[in-house]
């Protein structure tokens, strides 16, 4: 039992390096070639955004469909190369995810579902009218990590972090949960309802426990 105690003990650590460095760089490079190809051709293409103008979330629906697509455009364009390099990088996954919510409603989305049963049949890639959400949703769940862990050491955002620590306390939770619930209320209203209600509660209990000094100030 002594020796796998010990390889683990010595390959831990060394993984863990290699992952700080390596890691995020697959869903990096991944991201940024989908994101530069559709903005390539939405740069190259004809702006079709006048036929799915009215299924946009408000009030992205009340503004001129040639500056959606402009928009939309040039976050993809820019966006891909941030992912990239690794600039901004959780800025840019916030952008990219946001973008990628309102693409799923406009068109994405199934135009009707009653069931849970109803709604998988648009988990696919294809064009059958019962939506087609799954590309969108394996885009923010790679672009979550990036988000929530940044873009590792082999960027340009880990060249200039110097403070490696991070907390994960009952504030960052609910800021977290308060912020996810506003794109997800465009879909799924009633689960939204709820993260941000849980949300609220742990903000709720982050205040109590800084006014009793009971955790760290916030720097």
């Amino acid at each position: 039992m002594h020796f796998p105690r010990c390889l683990a003990s010595a390959l831990r650590p060394r993984l863990d390096g290699l992952g700080a460095w390596l890691a995020p760089l697959g869903l990096r490079v991944l991201l940024a070639w989908e994101y530069l190809e559709s903005g390539l051709e939405k740069w190259r293409g004809v702006n079709w955004f006048d036929n799915v103008q009215s299924h946009f979330p408000l009030p992205l629906r009340w503004l001129p469909a040639e500056f959606n697509w402009q928009a939309a455009t040039w976050i993809e364009l820019i966006g891909g190369i941030c992912l990239l390099l690794g600039v901004a990088t959780r800025a840019t996954a916030a952008l990219l995810i946001g973008l990628t919510v309102v693409a799923t409603a406009a068109v994405h989305w199934p135009a009707q579902w009653d069931s849970l049963a109803s709604l998988a049949q648009g988990y696919a890639i294809s064009d059958q009218g019962q939506g087609n959400f799954k590309l969108p949703l394996l885009f923010i769940a790679m672009l979550l990590p990036l988000l929530l862990q940044g873009a590792g050491r082999l960027s340009v955002d880990g060249w200039l972090r110097r403070d490696p620590r991070g907390r994960a306390d009952a504030l960052a939770w609910g800021g977290l949960a308060l912020v996810a619930a506003w794109p997800l209320a465009w879909l799924l209203p009633g689960p939204a309802l709820v993260l941000a209600t849980v949300g609220t509660a742990l903000l709720g209990v982050a205040v109590w426990h800084r006014r009793h000094g009971t955790v760290r100030p916030l720097c």
